[in-house]
């Protein structure tokens, strides 16, 4: 047995369990999933899985500044991570392993201040080892702990909140329909995060036409909140081009480098989407312009994944979105498939990773709890991870008429759903937007719905209108 070799490797009882390298031992730790056996990377049996964890957990974190997992010069991703590392911020925990970082976060000693001041010296590899000896109720305490506040029209992310993406996608893009599920959101209280919308038909001149009635709507009813039409960042870059009101710039972005290139995408082109939309200046109490979508599985998808777990390579994601400080973060958890997370018990611990590392990174993450009808999963997996994800301090989850996503045929939650979380955990939205609730007699003083019969005065030409 040569040193590299014993390096990862752990007795257990009388078989010694060997690891490749670091990228097999990571792989190996990981809670079971789909996406890891199709990739050939998962632990064989659940002793060699507690073996990993084991071996993992004796690491120290400085290991995985030496040891990258996607090459340096392979990997543009892997030279972010490198490059930006904060030496002065991971002073502080040089000294641990993985098992004594999870301590060291569960601590009493170790609040909000504290993980803010470390986060720019915590890698992506850190957090997904960690996460992975971490139980659930370990990614609640330590998300819950983590604070990461934004800005753009609102403030996103303050103690005791709970946003929501106001969701409105229709299968023909058609502005009735858009605007119908508009004012159905707003009257439950959703879209303080985002009203966003995903075109049916993705090309610039639809991109300019549904963000302009998008700011009219907005502009009309004065709403402190921002838009978002989730289309490719170089139809968004053009269509800044041509002077349309772009708020925030949407991207879905991955781990490594080829992935993203599989997604048309680079950083230097995101730099050039951040710059064009800070250029703007549309928003009000803060800068923060970017939006991001993740999901596991992604890199394995592509065949991009450079034999890396899914989890860690999601975790990667995370230092993309980092580098441009953005408004908004979340991974749509069950949206690829159970190809990836093949039932409701592993879209739940997903989502749970997730937030938690990218909390831990310095993220406003919030989730997409959400499964698509070929998946082992339902709607009571969904109000689980939904419950949890809002005890973990969550920053927003998505509203959409009925949870049926009609244009992306995927089942999330709904209007209904963000109001249960924050009524049952004791959550509320952005502040500026809650003001405008109230002032709009949508909320009441004690921050209550108003579900009666009479429609808010200000809205009842508008459904007129749609009628």
């Amino acid at each position: 047995m040569n040193n590299r070799t014993h390096r990862f490797s752990h007795i257990v009882g009388t078989k010694t369990y060997l690891f490749r390298d670091l990228k097999d031992l990571m792989a190996k730790a990981t809670p079971p999933r789909s996406g890891d056996y199709l990739a050939g990377l998962a632990a064989g049996s659940a002793e060699e899985r507690v073996a990993a964890q084991m071996r993992l957990s004796e690491l120290p974190l400085a290991t995985f500044l030496d040891d990258l997992l996607v090459p340096y010069e392979q990997d543009e991703i892997s030279r972010l991570i490198v490059d930006d590392h904060d030496a002065g911020a991971f002073a502080a925990i040089r000294h641990l392993t993985v098992g004594d970082f999870r301590n060291w976060l569960l601590s009493d000693q170790v609040d909000e201040t504290v993980l803010a001041e470390v986060a720019a010296g915590i890698t992506p590899e850190m957090a997904a080892a960690v996460s992975k000896i971490m139980r659930i109720q370990d990614l609640i305490l330590v998300g819950k702990k983590c604070r990461v506040v934004t800005r753009f029209r609102n403030t996103i992310g303050l103690p005791h909140s709970l946003s929501t993406r106001l969701q409105p996608n229709h299968p023909t893009d058609d502005a009735t329909g858009i605007a119908a599920s508009i004012l159905d959101g707003l009257l439950y209280g959703s879209g303080d995060a985002v009203i966003g919308i995903n075109p049916a038909t993705d090309n610039v001149p639809q991109v300019i036409k549904i963000v302009s009635m998008l700011n009219d709507i907005i502009d009309r009813y004065q709403i402190p909140t921002q838009s978002c039409v989730l289309t490719h960042v170089t139809n968004t870059i053009q269509a800044i081009n041509r002077g349309a009101p772009v708020d925030l710039v949407f991207q879905s972005i991955a781990g490594t480098e080829a992935a993203n290139q599989s997604f048309g995408i680079s950083l230097k082109l995101l730099a050039e989407a951040h710059d064009a939309a800070l250029s703007l200046q549309r928003g009000t109490v803060g800068n923060n312009v970017m939006y991001f979508e993740t999901g596991q599985g992604s890199a394995l998808s592509a065949n991009a994944h450079h034999g890396v777990d899914q989890q860690t390579c999601e975790a990667r994601a995370y230092a993309v979105a980092r580098k441009f400080k953005p408004l908004l973060v979340n991974s749509v958890v069950g949206f690829i498939g159970p190809e990836y997370l093949y039932d409701g018990k592993q879209i739940i611990r997903a989502g749970l990773e997730d937030h938690f590392c990218a909390k831990l990174l310095g993220l406003p993450m919030g989730c997409d709890v959400c499964y698509t009808n070929h998946a082992e999963a339902d709607q009571n997996d969904m109000d689980i991870l939904l419950t949890l994800l809002g005890a973990a301090g969550c920053t927003f989850v998505m509203g959409i008429p009925g949870s049926d996503d009609i244009m992306l045929n995927y089942q999330t939650t709904s209007f209904h759903d963000a109001l249960y979380a924050r009524r049952v955990l004791g959550l509320k939205p952005a502040p500026e937007f809650e003001a405008w609730l109230k002032a709009m007699k949508i909320f009441t003083e004690d921050s209550y719905v108003k579900l009666g019969d009479q429609l808010p005065p200000a809205f009842q030409q508008a459904l007129l209108r749609l009628s």
